[in-house]
């Protein structure tokens, strides 16, 4: 047969109708027979009558009448339909073999009167149970000719007709897990297309600034439905809509899903889209509000709007009465905001299946029905009528906000949302530019408009380079504020730090044995040989006669060498004082105690008669177990340093429910063991469960991650899930505070023998596979990141690379690409992986920025001044800018220099002396623009020689300020400059006013007119001169 029928479901789902009937709960005890009538009527989209039989077969069966007795089921149907339906029909002799009456099926006759038949049927009512009463779904109603002889057929018998919409409904509600998975893809598809077309179109429509009307913008939200890139790869013939997208904005908003989309255009301010699909007759609604540039008191408002569904989704549990939870919310929102009580949708939603609205199952606060695990809900609450202060227009006066999700029953735990949508106010708010910006740009183009084309381009040009200044102005006044804020509050910090002095901690005292009876007795410690005892990790040596234990941790290394006829055993103790290794403490418990430096022991290779042995080999023994011994012990230390400091993390709460998120064949880095393992990753209630084929387990609970990073494979060939956590967790004998899932995409290998062609079809299949395999990945990942953010409530955040702001640069050995992150510096496809978090940040300084070097270094300084910096070296010099500017918006400080500085030494002298530090200015010895911090050479040597002095303004303010000194200075040098200008202009300054000096003693030429006149004299030669004389130092040079 070309159609089949699910028969266990039809079973399963008869068994539950016939079971809810006899319980004669409500409605169902009053009917003693139960008739579902369905004609043909296009208009028809959701009818109780057509929702059973695509519950009980899969399919719609028009012109055919079911009656459900107490003993036996008769369905009358035309040929084809009761072929289909003879896969359920009971054989004879095999009655109640499944649990539910036998099946009568009759053929509806060609004539409309169908007279015999409906004979049957009446005669099968009056004999089921007191066949008085018939259960009837009495809203639906179809036209025709065959309905209506039906009708009247049971009208003139008299049976009373008895609505049992609310209690079939209800039996309906809870859905197996067949139809969830229905329902759940459904969610996702609507999903899919709001995120993928709708908030994408208008996020264009308000770039471009365009006029749109809500109706038109509905009608291309069902054309999207059409193309399969938006449908997660459902097949569009099994996809449609529930009901036309309703769009709203602009003051005029009515929160209900039987209104349609109005042919207003669409306004910038609160944005309501509400939207349903149905995927295989199963419905799916989310409702989202989009917001344009919205002030705080809106702002506010959706965000308490967020928190009152969360209070509602708690609220939604197995066993609790809908108007119970109802209440709650109401009672939730009157305690916080009880001026938005009046403003509170009237319902918060209703039951959903089969049929988009289940009127018996709405949210309010009447309906006594309790909940069932396994409901799917559509919840929808808003605020209307809300007035926007800010609003100037007539459109942004009055606003509305309007938020709605499927979501699940749950046993215990608050419902799960089926569409993990963000709503968040930065994933649903459009944020423009300025108004005072806008109005700028305003003027600037009716300025370009009043010149003639000729001046235009001059103006333009002009313009641009102003707009260049005032950005980079812009970027070095935010950076300037930077630094003051930088300062202070590192004092702070530091200034509270002062009292936490750090402990350090003594090295470990090892005790060989607590008391004489642990020695050991053994004939080799008698005989005065070295012994060692593996048990307490000691060996006993004779010194002087007397058997003294040292436990290995005192040994620092042992060495020994043959000489003649003699072995040398040479042991090196630990001493204060020496130097000791990266892993050893240096400091002693009691370092004024007496202390063996080193014992050499020494025995003969020549075998006296009568031993048994050489007297060498004892020695020979002890080198080779006292390293042994050391290595184990040393092992040991190791091990136990690295689980040293680990904090001790909650246990994971393992979730049965089969339906969590989970990715499968990943390996994780680093190892588990020596070679890669596949794995899977699963999430569950508080954390992340990898599991090796091998079956080891790792656990990374949400509380311990501080960056969660999905690095797509956009450009790489590895995906990747990154864990960044706040404290290390040990596997593998090692801690971690990294670790990485991911997979292959493609081949990382490339054979290069082979005979390559551009149009070899193999390759040309091999590339298509290779970019499918991406897609798939990438959607497969990026609905396991969904769904962990909508079971931690959003608490997890994955963070996804801004690969355009990347940059090459080598913070290991080899370069990598770099990538910010909102909240971090990153790199996680290289091992070992790079990660810094932008909040520990206290500024960035580029070192090597020179004009004739291609490659710069960037050292990050962290706000712990004991952590050591972190180095990226050989960044392209091209990057600068943009990393400034990527800072910059960051709000990091950042300096340049030409120099590579110590940064061991200058942390160090941070950490002796803050407050000196701080007080010479801080961290502004970093900035170029700072006092004293010009070019190196030329600081020194104006500092070394303070006569050169270009300014000439600085030169009269010297003249002022020593008029006397100076005098007898000029007028020396002026009457030694115009006896000795000619003859010995090759004599240096020195020997020059030497020789002057001679001169006026000879000639007592020192009257004070003279002098007056030299003074004189000399001032107008000074001012004239282009410079001063040189200095010492520089005729020296």
């Amino acid at each position: 047969m070309a159609v089949n029928l699910d028969k266990e479901a039809y079973y399963r789902r008869i068994k539950r109708l016939y079971s809810n009937w006899k319980k004669a709960e409500d409605e169902f005890g009053k009917v003693d027979a139960i008739v579902v009538s369905v004609g043909v009527d296009e208009e028809i989209v959701y009818a109780k009558s057509t929702a059973i039989q695509t519950w009980l077969f899969g399919y719609e069966l028009t012109d055919t009448i079911m009656v459900f007795c107490d003993t036996k089921i008769i369905f009358l149907a035309s040929k084809k339909k009761v072929d289909f339906l003879k896969q359920v029909a009971v054989t004879k002799g095999n009655e109640n073999a499944n649990g539910v009456p036998p099946i009568t099926l009759l053929t509806r006759e060609k004539n409309e009167s169908n007279k015999a038949n409906f004979d049957k049927m009446i005669e099968a009512i009056r004999g089921s149970k007191e066949g008085k009463t018939v259960g009837i779904f009495s809203k639906d109603k179809f036209p025709g000719e065959y309905m209506k002889s039906w009708n009247d057929t049971i009208t003139a018998e008299g049976l009373e007709k008895v609505d049992i919409s609310a209690v079939v409904a209800y039996t309906m509600a809870v859905k197996e897990d067949g139809e969830l998975s229905l329902m759940k893809k459904a969610a996702a598809i609507t999903s899919e297309v709001y995120s993928k077309f709708f908030k994408e179109r208008v996020m264009e429509i308000v770039d471009a600034d365009e006029k749109v009307r809500h109706s038109k913008l509905a009608e291309s939200v069902e054309k999207a439905i059409e193309e399969k890139k938006y449908l997660g790869g459902a097949d569009p013939s099994t996809v449609e809509m529930c009901y036309p997208p309703i769009i709203q904005s602009g003051g005029n908003y009515s929160l209900k899903f039987s209104v349609v989309s109005d042919k207003n255009h669409m306004h910038f301010g609160a944005i309501t889209c509400a939207m349903g699909i149905r995927y295989k007759s199963y419905c799916s609604n989310l409702v989202r509000t989009l917001m344009v540039d919205p002030p705080q008191e809106m702002q506010d408002n959706y965000n308490f709007l967020l928190q009152v569904e969360e209070e509602l989704l708690k609220q939604l549990k197995h066993g609790v009465k809908i108007c119970d939870a109802y209440t709650a919310v109401l009672e939730y929102v009157k305690k916080e905001k009880a001026d938005l009580v009046a403003k509170l949708t009237k319902n918060l939603g209703f039951a959903m299946g089969i049929e988009f609205r289940e009127g018996s199952l709405v949210l309010n606060a009447k309906n006594q029905y309790k909940l069932k695990k396994g409901m799917v809900l559509s919840v929808s609450l808003g605020f209307a009528d809300l007035l926007n202060k800010d609003g100037k227009k007539d459109e942004s006066k009055k606003y509305a906000l309007f938020i709605g999700d499927t979501i699940q029953i749950n046993e215990e735990e608050a419902a799960t949302i089926l569409t993990p949508v963000k709503k968040k106010i930065k994933n649903v708010g459009i944020f423009l530019k300025n108004d005072d910006e806008e109005d700028e740009e305003e003027e600037g183009d009716d300025a370009e408009e009043l010149l003639g084309k000729g001046a235009r381009s001059a103006a333009l040009l002009a313009d641009r380079t102003r707009n260049e200044m005032t950005a980079e102005e812009k970027r070095r006044a935010h950076q300037k504020e930077l630094a003051n804020h930088l300062n202070e509050e590192a004092k702070r910090r530091l200034t509270e730090q002062k009292g936490e002095q750090q402990i350090q901690k003594a090295r470990k005292s090892n005790v060989s044995y607590k008391n004489v009876s642990q020695m050991p007795r053994e004939k080799d410690i008698r005989d005065m040989k070295i012994f060692i005892d593996k048990k307490y990790e000691t060996v006993v040596m004779p010194v002087f006669g007397i058997a003294t234990p040292f436990h290995i941790a005192t040994i620092k290394n042992i060495s020994m060498s043959v000489e003649g006829d003699y072995t040398y055993l040479r042991i090196n103790f630990y001493v204060p004082g020496s130097s000791l290794g990266r892993q050893e403490g240096n400091i002693f418990p009691n370092p004024d105690a007496t202390f063996v430096k080193e014992i050499t022991y020494r025995a003969s290779n020549l075998k006296a008669p009568g031993d048994t042995s050489v007297p060498s080999t004892n020695l020979q023994n002890a080198f080779r177990i006292i390293k042994e011994v050391q290595k184990r012990y040393k092992t040991r230390e190791a091990e136990e340093k690295e689980k040293e400091g680990i904090v001790k993390q909650d246990s994971l709460v393992i979730n049965l429910n089969r339906s969590n998120p989970k990715l499968k064949d990943l390996y994780i880095r680093p190892n588990i063991a020596q070679k890669r393992m596949q794995g899977s990753l699963e999430a569950h209630t508080n954390g992340f469960r990898f599991t090796s084929v091998r079956g080891d387990k790792v656990d990374i609970l949400y509380n311990n991650i501080k960056h969660a990073i999905f690095q797509p494979c956009d450009g790489e060939m590895i995906i990747v899930l990154h864990f960044h956590l706040k404290n290390a967790i040990m596997f593998g004998k090692r801690r971690h505070t990294d670790v990485q899932f991911y997979t292959e995409v493609g081949e990382i290998t490339t054979d290069l023998g082979k005979h390559q062609h551009m149009h070899d079809r193999d390759d040309l299949y091999a590339e298509q596979m290779e970019r499918e395999m991406r897609h798939k990945l990438k959607s497969a990942f990026k609905n396991f990141i969904e769904k962990v953010e909508t079971l931690t409530k959003e608490e997890l955040e994955f963070e996804v690379p801004f690969r355009d702001l990347g940059f090459q640069g080598a913070p290991y050995r080899s370069t990598c690409l770099l990538q910010p992150t909102s909240s971090s510096l990153v790199n996680t496809t290289e091992w070992p992986p790079f990660v810094v978090t932008l909040d520990e940040v206290e500024l960035v300084h580029f070192e090597r920025v020179q004009f004739h070097l291609k490659n710069f270094d960037v050292v990050i300084v962290y706000k712990d001044y004991n952590k050591k910096v972190t180095m990226i070296n050989a960044v392209p010099v091209n990057s600068l800018d943009p990393i400034k500017e990527w800072l910059n918006s960051c709000d990091i400080k950042y300096t340049e220099g030409v120099q590579s500085l110590n940064w061991t030494k200058i942390m160090k002298t941070i950490v002796d002396d803050p407050e000196g530090f701080f007080e010479q200015g801080g961290w502004s010895f970093l900035d170029p623009e700072s006092e004293g911090s010009g070019a190196e050479e030329d600081s020194e040597s104006e500092m070394e020689d303070e006569t050169f002095n270009p300014s000439a303004d600085e030169e009269e303010e010297e003249e002022e300020d020593s008029d006397e000194d100076y005098d007898s200075e000029t007028e020396d040098s002026d009457y030694s400059a115009s006896v000795g200008s000619e003859e010995e202009s090759g004599k240096d300054w020195d020997e020059l006013e030497e020789e002057a000096r001679k001169a006026d003693r000879e000639s007592h030429y020192e009257d004070e007119d003279t002098a007056a006149a030299a003074a004189a004299t000399n001032k107008k030669r000074k001012s004239r001169s282009s410079a001063p004389p040189p200095s010492k130092k520089k005729r020296r040079s």
